[in-house]
């Protein structure tokens, strides 16, 4: 099974959580969601709860890279958001559907955010911008999977913020460093030298079997 990766992401709406959006940075928002899928796909399954604004972003950059994406993504949506799906959810073809709980919006999250932490062993959550969803999602990760390491990318902003401050000592590098395909690289310890796999089966268990190698002289 291949190691997952947890996304907690969002863009803050200015109206519904103006405290959110005042720290949020969407320009870094949108590049360390990029960023985080370009490091992973194809080289660790990246599992998130569908963010209507993130969603999207996942797919352009999905498009770019030459593995079965609907292998290497995972995505829950619960049954109580069935009016705003985004049409990118059907392009995944690798999303779980968790059923309303008794027309309860809260109910309904938590519901889904419990499959969708007890169906995977993670390795890590990442956070990124977002309003207090992320935090629920962080707190609740942090009881069922205690072992994984967490990321906020405090460069970021939003309720990210919050998560880092309930983390503690962080490396400066989450505030201070915008090249975010560098920092993945490094906090998730996934190799530049690891090669893409087009599905989790035809991928290595061994990471040493997994990096690139020149091919050999005749």
């Amino acid at each position: 099974m291949a190691e997952a990766i947890f996304l907690s992401a969002g863009v803050p709406d200015s109206k519904r959580g103006p405290q959110y959006a005042a720290t949020a940075d969407t320009v870094a928002i949108t590049a360390a969601v990029s960023a985080l899928v370009h490091v992973t796909l194809g080289r660790r399954l990246v599992v998130w709860g569908g963010h209507p604004a993130v969603t999207p972003m996942i797919w352009v950059v999905a498009q770019d890279i030459g593995v079965d994406y609907g292998r290497w993504v995972q995505l829950y949506q619960s049954r109580h958001f069935r009016d705003e799906f985004p049409e990118d959810n059907e392009r995944f073809q690798n999303v779980t559907y968790t059923d309303e709980v008794g027309l309860d919006r809260e109910k309904s999250l938590l519901a889904m955010r419990e499959r969708m932490f007890t169906d995977h062993v993670f390795k890590a959550a990442v956070f990124i911008g977002g309003m207090g969803g992320i935090v629920q999602e962080y707190e609740l990760f942090r009881r069922l999977q205690p072992a994984a390491a967490v990321v906020p990318v405090v460069s970021t902003g939003g309720a990210t913020l919050e998560v880092a401050a309930r983390v503690g000592v962080l490396d400066a590098d989450l505030a201070d460093d915008r090249d975010y395909v560098a920092l993945f690289h490094r906090h998730l310890g996934i190799s530049v030298k690891e090669e893409r796999f087009r599905s989790p089966q035809d991928q290595p268990s061994e990471i040493e079997q997994r990096f690139w190698r020149p091919p050999t002289r005749p």
